[in-house]
């Protein structure tokens, strides 16, 4: 169905029928309670909090001994962050922090996956686009440069692409 014969299809319904539409809704789909849930109630702040207890959890784990570091979780988490429309500079936060304690791992546990650095750049790249579609990108110039600089202090091997999307936009 197209969004154009969804439209139709809504205008002939009246009010209560709608309504019960988006009740079913509601109960049969998570993602649609979920979003009426963040809607009704936008609580970014606890979003937030839990995202960096999740994401903090997967580099320094409280309950095991050993470190996950799976980039999928943060990036999950991300992408919800997207789908419910939580403010661009919130959204920008939860990306850079996925980095930052990434990197702050890495600076404690030496880590000889090639991939989870590839990765890092790919979430790097992520953010920044991100900011430049959002228009956010001067207010997190701070912290994409300390990005940056650690990725380098640490001696990365791809801080090339590092520095090669920094360069790309002038602040």
């Amino acid at each position: 169905m197209s969004k154009r014969d969804l439209k139709k299809y809504l205008s002939e319904l009246n009010k209560e029928q709608l309504e019960e539409q988006i009740v079913n809704l509601y109960d049969k789909f998570p993602a649609v309670k979920t979003f009426y849930n963040f809607v009704f109630k936008p609580n970014e702040i606890k979003l937030l909090q839990d995202f960096k207890l999740k994401v903090s959890n997967e580099y320094f784990p409280v309950k095991s001994r050993k470190a996950k570091a799976r980039r999928s979780t943060a990036q999950k988490m991300i992408k919800h962050f997207i789908s419910l429309g939580v403010d661009p500079f919130v959204t920008v936060d939860v990306m850079l922090y996925s980095i930052e304690i990434a990197q702050t791992y890495s600076s404690e546990k030496e880590i000889k996956q090639e991939l989870f650095y590839k990765s890092m750049l790919n979430s790097f790249q992520q953010a920044v686009s991100f900011m430049i579609e959002n228009g956010v990108l001067y207010d997190f110039k701070n912290r994409v440069e300390a990005i940056r600089a650690e990725a380098e202090n640490q001696e990365w091997f791809n801080i090339i692409e590092f520095n090669s999307i920094v360069e790309k936009f002038d602040y």
